[in-house]
C-alpha cells in the first residue's frame, strides 16, 4: 500500500481555466488515497471569480502571490502575498480577482473532498460585494487572519514590532536544532480538523526519521531538501509537493547551502501526546534490551 506521494512541480499539468477565470491543480487529494488531506494550487485572474458556496469541509489557505478578494458573510477582505486564513466548515464564502496580476494560494481542505458527493460543496446566494479592507492581525475582529513574512522565521531577528504584525503568541516560533516551525492555522486560530505552518531549516538542519498518527503534506518554497519517505529519497525543491500518509516513515535534511523552507499541513490535528514516533528511540531499545 503506497504511503506517500511527491509531486514535482515541472511534472504537473496546468489544467485549464474555467468559464470564470478560475483554476486549481490538485496535489493531493482522494484518489492518491488520502482519508484527511485535500491540497492544492488554485489561481485566479484579475477579472475572474469563485461564486459564493459553502463546504463540508474545513478549508485553510496561504496567499502565495498576488492578491485576491474573500467575500464573508461578515464582510470582505482584501488579501495578498503571505496572508492566510481559515473558513470553518459551513461558512459561505466567494472569491473576486483583483489587481493586475493573477492570484495565486495554496488551500488545505480536510477531510478529503469526495467526487461522489459533488466534492462537498454547495453553491449558495450570493455574498455582497463590499469594499475590501486589509487583514491588520491586531483587529480582534479578524481573529480567522493572519500574515506571515519570512523574516518571522529568523529567530535573531524576532521584536516587538515584527511580534506585532504577526499577531500574538499563538504564533510564536518553535526554535529546534537547525529548525524553525511558525505556527499559522490550529486549533487556537479556531480550526478543528487540521493545522498550518511554515517550517525553515538553517543549512544544517536535520529531522531523523519518524512517522505520526496522521497525513501531513509539504509544499516546497524555497531552497532545496533531501527526503525520506519509507526508505525512498528524494531531492525537492521549490514547487515540488509531498505527502505522508499516516504511519509513513520520514525525514529530512537541508540539502542545500541556504536556508530550506516549505508550507506544511497535518490533518487531522496531532493528538497532544504521542504525535511523533521516532525510529532512533526505538532502535535505542533495540539495543538496550540486546546488551
Amino acid at each position: 500500500m503506497t504511503r506517500h506521494l511527491v509531486r514535482r512541480a515541472a511534472d504537473r499539468p496546468e489544467p485549464p481555466y474555467d468559464r470564470l477565470g478560475h483554476r486549481r491543480r490538485t496535489l493531493v487529494g482522494e484518489d492518491d488515497g488520502s482519508v484527511h488531506t485535500g491540497f492544492g494550487v488554485c489561481e485566479l485572474r484579475p477579472d475572474g471569480r469563485v461564486p459564493a458556496h459553502v463546504h463540508s469541509y474545513e478549508e485553510s489557505f496561504h496567499v502565495l502571490g498576488g492578491s485576491v478578494i474573500l467575500d464573508v458573510p461578515e464582510g470582505s477582505h482584501l488579501l495578498v502575498e503571505g496572508d492566510y486564513g481559515l473558513l470553518p466548515t459551513g461558512v459561505a464564502h466567494a472569491w473576486r480577482g483583483t489587481g493586475d496580476t493573477t492570484a495565486r494560494w495554496a488551500d488545505m481542505l480536510a477531510p478529503v473532498p469526495r467526487a461522489r458527493y459533488g466534492h462537498d460543496t454547495q453553491e449558495v446566494p450570493e455574498l455582497p460585494a463590499r469594499d475590501p479592507v486589509r487583514i491588520d492581525v491586531r483587529d480582534p475582529r479578524t481573529r480567522s487572519f493572519g500574515h506571515f513574512e519570512p523574516a518571522q522565521m529568523d529567530p535573531d531577528r524576532q521584536s516587538q514590532d515584527l511580534l506585532a504584525v504577526s499577531a500574538s503568541m499563538r504564533t510564536a516560533l518553535l526554535v529546534y536544532s537547525g529548525i524553525t516551525v511558525k505556527m499559522m492555522v490550529d486549533g487556537d486560530l479556531g480550526a478543528v480538523a487540521s493545522t498550518m505552518f511554515m517550517v525553515r531549516y538553517a543549512p544544517d538542519g536535520v529531522a531523523g526519521s519518524h512517522d505520526h498518527p496522521f497525513e501531513e503534506t509539504y509544499y516546497f518554497l524555497e531552497g532545496e531538501a533531501e527526503a525520506v519517505f519509507d526508505g525512498e529519497t528524494y531531492r525537492l525543491g521549490p514547487g515540488d509537493c509531498a505527502w505522508a500518509g499516516a504511519g509513513c516513515v520520514h525525514g529530512f535534511s537541508n540539502a542545500g547551502s541556504g536556508a530550506l523552507r516549505w508550507l506544511e499541513t497535518q490533518a487531522p490535528q496531532p493528538p497532544t501526546r504521542h504525535s511523533y514516533r521516532f525510529t532512533r528511540d526505538w532502535d535505542y531499545l533495540r539495543k538496550a534490551l540486546g546488551s
